[in-house]
């Protein structure tokens, strides 16, 4: 009977310890993945309300304050938020004119999460980040430097106004693996300048 006992015992502790495992690992999973997308003047959403045919909305551009108009919500504020913020801010509105409404948020258009290119590169443009760019990848989106290029002297252009500022990048370095952290993750907006 004791061997029994210790023998369940031992079972229990091994369930638990695979259990906690496994846990542990889930959350790092989730630590690692990337934040949602948050939205950008220029995106398009499609939005709907379950069973409300009059409340179903297709290609809402999202406009350069930010900011969106729908039926009954008014004004939403669309930039920098998530799918899922947008639709608990339209449910809430919706509320006191639709019982229990079930509203879904779909982004069609990534439009407005675009960099920019420019100077001396082969196709200078704007690009869609979809989902993430770093400076490097820019410079491939945009087909390379010519053989005129400054390689060593290209700037990101990040913000706008006053706040605006300039991150250098030397490709020489970042190419030869040193000063990696020159390489950045662009931002909706940012222009990645060639000399």
């Amino acid at each position: 009977m004791t061997t029994r006992l210790q023998s369940s015992r031992g079972q229990r502790i091994a369930g638990l310890l695979t259990t906690l495992l496994l846990v542990g690992a889930a959350s790092q999973v989730r630590a690692q993945q990337a934040p949602d997308y948050t939205m950008n003047a220029g995106d398009t959403l499609d939005i709907s309300v379950w069973k409300e045919e009059d409340l179903t909305k297709k290609d809402v551009i999202i406009r350069p304050d930010g900011k969106f108009s729908f039926p009954l919500a008014g004004q939403v504020l669309a930039r920098g938020r998530t799918a899922a913020e947008i639709e608990a801010e339209i449910t809430t509105r919706l509320k006191r004119y639709v019982a229990e409404p079930v509203v879904s948020v779909s982004v069609k258009n990534l439009d407005g999460c675009r960099i920019y290119v420019i100077g001396q590169v082969t196709k200078a443009g704007s690009f869609v980040m979809n989902p993430r760019v770093n400076v490097l990848q820019a410079l491939s989106l945009a087909g390379g430097m010519t053989p005129f290029a400054a390689v060593n002297d290209v700037i990101v252009l990040r913000g706008s106004g006053e706040s605006q500022r300039a991150l250098p990048f030397h490709y020489g370095e970042v190419v030869k693996g040193r000063n990696l952290s020159q390489n950045v993750l662009l931002e909706a907006g940012d222009v990645v300048v060639v000399p």
